[in-house]
């Protein structure tokens, strides 16, 4: 077992849920996530950074 600090950049979506259910799919992609935040949102390009510890 071993923990990973990642980034991702996910598109933003119509509502809170779906953003939600994106951000969560692509963390399954990496491994069991502990913890994620949004750190920041690029309003321009339509993007939210999600940082994340996960265990692989």
């Amino acid at each position: 077992m071993t923990t990973q600090f990642i980034t991702l950049e996910i598109n933003l979506q119509e509502t809170p849920a779906q953003l939600l259910q994106a951000i969560e799919t692509q963390l399954r992609l990496s491994g069991e996530p502990l913890r994620w935040a949004i750190t920041s949102v690029d309003f321009l390009r339509q993007k939210a950074i999600v940082e994340a510890v996960v265990i692989s």
